[in-house]
């Protein structure tokens, strides 16, 4: 069981500070400074058809170099855009480091994407060069001839069609000597969308230095990482932040190794990787964690883990996960918050401040993080608001977490921003501590009765019934009330949908919540609808709830 340090959070707040050197290249920080070291284990990968190998940083660096010849032979120059369309394998963090060395923009784009996501990313980027594997380049094959700055696409793992370029021939005949580009802290690395739950995506286009603004949070989160023996894996897609700056590139910085896995999440899959590589730090979504719990309520009965550290994000961990992992791993997870546009800066750090459970934590040290009403201010403690991060960090420096811009879209740019304050949307509350308390998006709020409602503690108290798996609260459109408030159920194995369950898991939120709080309309469903990157899609419940009711009049 791990053991609770004094609360540091103070101190290691006051000494931080920032060190951003002008020049700065994340290929360089995150492989080239560490291939010398022949011996130095970078990747151990495998899939679930049980192929596995290993990557020294030396083996990434040979590779990255001839990739990054092949792309410049292929016209790719410094800023173009080119689209990493790969899952979690040796490949995509190699194309990673060849991009970023001659100073292009990587663009990382789900392998689960379809035609039509495919086609407004790439095109919005206007990306010049595509690599693919089996999987994605049934995507792309449908609109390729709708995208006119695409003039490249090379495809990896197999993919193969006449009019794509094989990975394995570019290494061949490629120099395994380069030259890399200087670029600055400042200048463009990547493009990364993120999905609103209104608009079309928006590509967030961030810099080098992003990189350095991420490892307090990652440090932190992980108590103190890298420790000796230390041993990194997430589930999290390599094409989205969370997988990308949360696990692959802030490993590789430190020079330590990471396990990539490419398959399908299952809870034995999951233990069962843990198990064989002895892995001793993971980033787990909430939902993962969920399904691990009630898959195995003790886990270290049938698998031997020894995990000194767990991250948690996208969504409030609550307190029965945060206790069945303290209880049954013998790990106090480190919540953590973020964004694409300023990721990693609220969070937990278990061995130097105590974690409160259901708490989001508090601001990482080198951030200044504030909740703020409509106009600007600071809300009084206990009292919820967006939770906003400020350009200057607190030694006075500009903060190196921020994007640029959002690509071609200066007006949604100018919207983030109140003064010096970026907006996350996401609302929450601050109480004497300084710890936040995650109170939903602001977008997924509403008011039923006139309660104001937020779905994360009626969703953690749904999730304490054994007969629930998981759980999405949306408001249900209601002519005297305005809304009343429904729940979404997936129910856990062994369990059948009866009237007398729903009576029953309604006495349950009753006991432990206000009057106002238990859902009056529950609904059991076999899967909520969630993002590639484990965030429960509400908008999508809320919205299918609404077109219900309006056909009800």
């Amino acid at each position: 069981m791990d053991t609770v340090s004094a609360d540091r959070y103070a101190e290691l707040h006051r000494a931080h500070r920032w060190d951003v050197p002008r020049d700065f290249n994340v290929a360089h920080a995150c492989c080239r400074r560490w291939a010398g070291d022949r011996a130095r284990f970078a990747l151990y990968w495998e899939d679930e058809s049980g192929e596995r190998n290993a990557w020294t940083f030396f083996d990434l660096q040979q590779q990255a170099n001839r990739l990054s010849n092949a792309l410049v032979a292929m016209g790719a120059a410094r800023g173009d855009r080119i689209a990493l369309m790969l899952p979690q394998r040796p490949e995509t963090a190699i194309a990673h480091i060849a991009i970023n060395q001659i100073g292009a923009v990587a663009v990382p784009l789900s392998f689960l994407f379809g035609p039509e996501a495919l086609q407004y990313r790439l095109r919005n980027s206007e990306t010049k060069i595509a690599l693919v594997d089996p999987q994605s380049l049934g995507n792309l094959a449908p609109i390729r001839d709708c995208l006119p700055h695409l003039s490249h696409v090379i495809g990896a793992a197999g993919a193969r069609e006449s009019w794509i370029t094989s990975w394995e021939s570019l290494q061949e005949q490629a120099s395994r000597y380069f030259d890399p580009a200087t670029t600055r802290a400042s200048d463009p690395a990547f493009l990364v969308y993120t999905s609103g739950t209104t608009g079309p995506p928006k590509g967030a286009l961030m810099p080098q230095s992003c990189v350095l603004g991420n490892l307090p949070g990652f440090v932190y989160s992980h108590n103190d990482y890298p420790q000796p023996g230390d041993l990194f894996w997430s589930p999290a897609d390599w094409a989205w932040t969370g997988g990308l700056m949360d696990a692959l590139l802030p490993a590789l910085y430190f020079g330590q190794p990471i396990v990539g896995y490419h398959g399908r999440f299952e809870p034995e899959r999951a233990l069962r990787l843990i198990e064989r590589y002895q892995i001793r730090n993971s980033f787990l979504f909430p939902t993962a964690l969920k399904m691990m719990m009630k898959a195995y309520p003790r886990p270290r009965d049938a698998f031997d883990v020894n995990l000194r550290s767990i991250m948690s994000a996208g969504e409030a961990v609550g307190t029965t996960v945060f206790e069945w992992a303290r209880d049954a791993l013998g790990v106090t997870i480190n919540e953590m918050f973020g964004q694409t546009e300023m990721n990693y800066i609220v969070g937990n750090s278990h061995a130097n401040w105590p974690a409160k459970p259901g708490s989001m934590g508090r601001p990482y040290p080198g951030h200044r993080i504030a909740v703020i009403d409509d106009s600007g201010n600071e809300v009084p403690t206990d009292e919820a608001g967006d939770v906003a991060v400020n350009r200057i960090a607190p030694d006075g420096t500009p903060d190196p977490v921020f994007f640029l811009e959002y690509f071609k879209n200066p007006e949604a740019t100018r919207a983030k921003f109140t003064g010096d304050w970026c907006r996350t949307g996401d609302m929450a509350s601050v109480d004497d501590d300084g710890y936040l308390w995650y109170q939903g998006r602001s977008d997924d709020m509403f008011k039923a009765a006139g309660y104001r409602i937020g779905p994360s503690e009626i969703e953690n108290c749904l999730v304490k019934h054994p007969a629930v798996a998981n759980a999405a609260i949306v408001p249900s459109p209601d002519d005297v009330r305005g809304n009343v408030v429904k729940a979404f159920i997936v129910l856990a194995s062994g369990h059948s949908a009866s009237a007398a369950l729903e009576d029953e898991i309604r006495a349950h939120v009753r006991k432990f919540l206000a009057p106002y709080e238990y859902p009056k309309e529950i609904e059991f469903i076999d899967a909520l609808p969630m993002t590639t990157t484990g965030k429960v899609q509400r908008n999508v419940l809320r919205e299918r709830e609404a077109a219900r009711k309006a056909q009800m009049k």
